[in-house]
């Protein structure tokens, strides 16, 4: 009988990091202070995070250890386990076999507790009283909320106006967790105000909910501001997954031909694909694949340029794929893929030809999603359908070309707060959208020169 589940002990759980940074330096460019378009002073990051995560963004050490509190934290859910998709495969006729990495067991339903749990205790270590933060589906500000009650610290949450009408349970899971939840844009904070005088009607972004969050941590002397996605210190925390999968790749025999991860601003494609990337570079056949929203297709329609991490422009310049720091995508389903940038660690892969990218419309992604529901049993967060669907669309090809590959896509999470979701796609009620090349190219007029 085939092995369909592969699991770690508690005692194999990586102890440390992995930074990409390490093997990558050639292709990495500095964030810039926006005052005056020099490297940024990493000091003049401390209004925003403590000297621990400062250390760990500029790090180019290959190897960071994870401490013990961490990782006692983690050991609530980890390790995660590495499953087998038989009966999808079937479904399909494919001589590829399919392998998906489970981070939906987590305590707030996804991968986001990864980097959650280790900066809450590196502000709690640095006498931090409060955290403050966006979310767009509600992962990660669930995820957070959980990490600051775990380490005693309060939590303020900016959520994107439109998740925070289509998720009303994410609101009660944070709620539940101590957290303070606020719509975003709000009334709260002058950028929100401003952003509200021009749009009232706004359905929120990513980036305006960064700028509140980040202007509530600048103005409050115990606060400082957590980001769930996009910054090196993030992806470097979200490692851990892609080094639990090739310890169980390596006990279950898996070739890694195709590692396949949905991408808003990288966290869980870094996560997975990220400790793969020394073999690519030594030679070894891997595909890897982000997928992204075609309405929000900051990879496959923006361009790799220096722009804010937040519409109000409270950020440093980064290097990445971008579709402009004044985009505002429509409301889809997939609240935590709307952001407009992307992490400038996996943009410089992608620039550099290492990892590919590929956009997938939303009705393609719920069909994939239900399918995947009812062989497999889970019902997949809408951002992990865009994974699905393209892991779907490589085992079809590998059944074209009759390739026997392993092909293996991360489950970032569950969809079980997104049943609003599912009810509107089983009721016809979702469209797709594809976003523009011109809105694309008049958003990108804005971008600062550099």
């Amino acid at each position: 009988m085939e092995q369909h589940k592969i699991y770690l002990t508690e005692q194999e759980v990586p102890r440390q990091w992995y930074n990409i940074a390490a093997d990558i330096k050639p292709l990495l460019t500095p964030p810039l202070d926006p005052g005056t378009g020099q490297p940024m002073d990493p000091a003049k990051l401390r209004a925003i995070f403590p000297e621990s995560l400062i250390e760990q963004e500029i790090s180019d050490q290959r190897w960071i250890d994870i401490p013990e509190a961490v990782l006692d934290a983690l050991l609530i859910y980890r390790p995660s386990p590495l499953l087998r998709a038989r009966r999808l495969e079937q479904y399909l006729g494919t001589p590829a076999r399919i392998y998906f990495k489970n981070e939906s067991n987590s305590p707030s339903g996804s991968h986001k507790p990864n980097t959650a749990i280790p900066q809450a205790y590196y502000n709690k270590q640095a006498g931090v009283k409060r955290l403050t933060t966006e979310t767009g589906a509600g992962q990660w500000g669930s995820a957070l909320a959980f990490a600051t009650k775990h380490f005693g610290l309060e939590c303020t949450v900016y959520m994107v106006r439109r998740s925070y009408e289509q998720k009303p349970f994410r609101k009660s899971m944070m709620n539940m967790y101590g957290a303070k939840l606020i719509p975003s844009p709000s009334d709260q904070t002058a950028a929100g105000r401003a952003i509200l005088a021009a749009m009232p009607d706004t359905p929120g972004s990513l980036g305006i909910a960064i700028s509140e969050a980040v202007e509530d941590a600048l103005n409050h002397d115990d606060a400082r501001y957590a980001l769930g996605s996009v910054l090196n210190h993030v992806m470097l925390h979200q490692t851990i997954i892609g080094l639990e999968t090739k310890k169980q790749m390596a006990k279950a025999g898996i070739k890694p031909d195709v590692l396949v991860a949905c991408a808003g601003g990288g966290s869980n494609f870094a996560g997975l694909v990220f400790p793969f990337v020394p073999d690519k570079l030594a030679g070894a056949a891997i595909r890897m694949v982000a997928v992204e929203p075609a309405a929000c297709p900051s990879m496959t329609k923006g361009v790799y340029a220096y722009d804010f991490g937040d519409t109000g422009k409270l950020t440093p310049l980064m290097k990445m794929y971008t579709l402009g720091h004044d985009f505002i995508p429509p409301g889809i389903h997939a609240g935590g893929l709307r952001y407009h940038g992307m992490s400038p660690l996996v943009s410089a892969l992608l620039q550099a030809k290492i990892i590919e990218a590929t956009a997938r419309t939303q009705l393609a992604c719920f069909e994939a999603a239900l399918l995947f529901a009812q062989l497999e049993g889970i019902v997949p967060a809408p951002e992990s359908s865009h994974a699905i669907v393209a892991a779907i669309d490589e085992a079809l090809k590998a059944k074209k070309e009759g390739q026997a590959k392993d092909i293996t896509f991360l489950l970032s999470g569950h969809g079980h707060f997104d049943m609003s979701a599912y009810d509107a796609y089983l009721s016809g009620e979702l469209s797709d959208y594809e976003y523009p090349a011109e809105a694309v190219a008049e958003s990108l007029k804005k971008l600062p020169q550099v």
